[in-house]
């Protein structure tokens, strides 16, 4: 068995996914062992003792101070351990083409792991709360979007995650009605989609003959039916005050970029 040691300054998740992405090929001949937070001398002692109690091992790190950095390698050749820098090489070729120095600051790296998990703590968010089955993620969510069935509200929210923002979307229907503690959030991170009535039928006819759920389903597509609902929608939304989004023939990154810019998503990373 070898064991690649994933080694950071930071968190280390970079380090891990490039060890993981590895030991993929190896048939579960590889583990990986990630260790975070290496940031001085004793702590590179620290990991050369883990190290030396395996049988087989390989160093993976992406520690950015350079006397850690240098000190990690040394140590890795006088016990005959192999180290590679992941960013090392390059770093040294940036820094060549703009002829400046870098900064070899292990924060930068922290806020790229923190934004990795700040998109996996909302995809699972996303998850959770798909299509109303909880309302308690309504005061957690970044974003609550309402719409009716077919304007592309799960994959719209599942793109929103991907950026890191955490969404819930909860379906219009005459019959269901919406929670009472929609009305209790701020509405400027509520978004009411909306779509030309004539398209919205034809989208859910294609969805009914995909699945061939016409004869026991035809009122979901039919006319009065649809106007029914958008009739429901508009008062929702009239309600709520939200902001409201006109899905026709938009694209989800169109819609997204929209949303992103109407909470300061942009600004907010940037000052991550």
């Amino acid at each position: 068995m070898l064991t690649i040691f994933a080694v950071s300054d930071s968190i280390g998740e970079t380090a891990n996914q490039v060890a993981i992405a590895a030991a993929s090929q190896f048939n579960n001949k590889v583990e990986v062992k990630r260790i975070p937070y290496v940031k001085t001398l004793e702590d590179v002692e620290e990991v050369m003792k883990a190290v030396n109690e395996c049988e087989k091992a390989i160093i993976i790190s992406t520690i950015i101070t350079v006397n850690v950095r240098e000190y990690l390698t040394q140590k890795g050749a006088e016990n005959n351990i192999s180290v590679m820098n992941v960013l090392g090489p390059i770093i040294n070729v940036a820094s060549a083409m703009l002829n400046t120095h870098p900064e070899y600051n292990p924060g930068a790296m922290r806020k790229t792991d923190e934004i990795y998990f700040k998109r996996i703590e909302a995809m699972e968010f996303a998850m959770q709360y798909d299509d109303s089955k909880d309302y308690r993620g309504l005061k957690n969510a970044d974003v609550v979007l309402i719409g009716l069935s077919r304007t592309s509200k799960t994959p719209l929210c599942m793109y929103l995650a991907n950026k890191g923002i955490k969404a819930i979307n909860i379906p219009l229907m005459p019959e269901v009605g919406v929670p009472d503690e929609i009305y209790e959030i701020d509405k400027k991170k509520i978004f009411g989609l909306t779509i030309n009535p004539l398209q919205l039928i034809e989208i859910r006819k294609r969805r009914l003959d995909k699945f061939h759920r016409i004869s026991s389903n035809i009122e979901y597509a039919g006319d009065a039916r649809v106007l029914e609902e958008f009739d429901f929608a508009d008062k929702i939304m009239r309600r709520l005050g939200c902001k409201t989004i006109d899905v026709t023939q938009r694209a989800i990154e169109d819609t997204a970029l929209i949303i992103s810019e109407s909470i300061g998503y942009n600004k907010k990373i940037h000052n991550y």
